[in-house]
């Protein structure tokens, strides 16, 4: 059985196919660096992270995706995925904000059960025009890499994150 964190939090297979990683990619909220699967509060996240994306060549640029797979509840996900937020030409060894905000960032706000937020990271083969997508519910991550050829991802994390006062919801036994 495996034991990759994206196929246990069944990032793989609700929003990407499986992938093998080829580059660093960390998140950092307040400075301090998300882990795969860590449960944060929606005042921990309110403000856009820090995207950082590890190598030496600056001339490798890369797009990143985050959704919500779980909106509008985990039991219900009628509106899955949920864009919330879109950059591209992002060159490598720098973070996010040098690359072109396409959808700017929307902080989560779960409102029922606990939901999986994920950053999905692809290598770009160069510059490219992408449009703004209309809408943010809905988006489907394999199909925008399909329409705009990006290939598989290189990379992904997620967190889990419910209503500040939450409980409940997905349970895991151990």
């Amino acid at each position: 059985m495996s034991r990759d964190p994206l196929v246990v939090g069944r990032i793989v297979g609700d929003v990407v196919d499986p992938f093998v990683r080829s580059a660093s990619l960390r998140v950092l909220y307040n400075n301090r660096e998300m882990t795969v699967g860590s449960e944060l509060k929606p005042s921990q996240v309110a403000s856009k992270p820090r995207i950082e994306i590890g190598g030496r060549n600056t001339s490798n640029l890369y797009t990143l995706v985050m959704v919500d797979p779980d909106a509008p509840s985990p039991s219900n996900p009628t509106k899955r995925e949920h864009l919330h937020w879109l950059v591209t030409d992002i060159p490598e060894s720098t973070d996010a904000s040098y690359g072109n905000e396409i959808m700017g960032y929307e902080s989560p706000r779960p409102t029922s059960g606990i939901h999986r937020f994920v950053f999905v990271l692809f290598q770009q083969s160069d510059s490219q025009a992408i449009d703004t997508p209309g809408w943010r519910p809905n988006f489907i991550t394999r199909d925008f890499a399909a329409l705009y050829n990006l290939g598989p991802p290189v990379a992904a994390l997620y967190f889990n994150c419910q209503r500040e006062n939450g409980c409940g919801g997905r349970r895991y036994i151990r």
